[in-house]
């Protein structure tokens, strides 16, 4: 018998149920965060350059049409320098900051759901548990108690702690990876913003050629 057999997983009682909704949730939540941080990250380095070298022909239309059509928080802080190209450093700052703002925490939705996913799948097992315990005892109650009523509540026991870790686990390494990849575009979105500010308070403003920007 299959570990994935539907009869092995009809023994495990109600809470099964409630597990199996728990994991197709968190599945789908974990395919549409790593598909939206797949197209928000992008090679960062190469995407300043490239608007260097369209500022350095004092095009700055055209650089803003880039920051448009590239996804992502780091095009839309280096957009929001560009708009205030003219300003001053303080001014230029919040700028950046407020778009920052904006776009981070759409990064980290819905993070928090697949961790309440992940601490709470093994809850859901444990009372699955428990259930299938005072099933047993039960059984043991009763005077024509029966071997097939003790295997039941015993099934629905440890396929309930078996189904919420199996569960569990994946779900934890889910949040870790995204979490991961979260920070990853935050450390992006920092490096780019103060590179465009420094970039336009100096090298811009006096018509020096771009050097290469590097990403530490």
């Amino acid at each position: 018998m299959s570990i994935f057999d539907f009869g092995l997983f009809a023994k495990g009682g109600p809470m099964m149920w409630v597990l199996l909704v728990l994991g197709v949730l968190c599945l789908m939540l974990f395919i549409e965060r790593a598909l939206y941080l797949h197209r928000g990250q992008i090679r960062s380095n190469a995407f300043l350059s490239g608007i260097e070298n369209i500022l350095a022909k004092r095009r700055i239309v055209e650089a803003l049409t880039v920051c448009e059509e590239t996804p992502g928080p780091v095009a839309a802080v280096v957009k929001a320098a560009l708009l205030n190209a003219d300003a001053d450093a303080e001014k230029m700052r919040f700028a950046v900051q407020e778009a920052a703002v904006v776009e981070l925490p759409a990064l980290e939705r819905r993070l928090g759901t697949i961790a309440a996913i992940a601490q709470v799948a093994p809850l859901v097992g444990l009372l699955g548990t428990i259930l299938g315990m005072i099933t047993t005892f039960v059984a043991f109650q009763k005077d024509y108690m029966a071997a097939s009523a003790l295997a039941h509540g015993m099934w629905q026991a440890l396929l309930s702690t078996a189904g919420s870790l199996m569960l569990a686990i994946p779900a934890h390494l889910a949040h870790h990876f995204l979490t991961g990849r979260v920070r990853a575009i935050i450390r992006d979105v920092e490096w780019a913003g103060n590179a465009m500010m420094k970039y336009l308070l100096t090298d811009y403003r006096t018509g020096k050629a771009p050097g290469a920007a590097t990403q530490p």
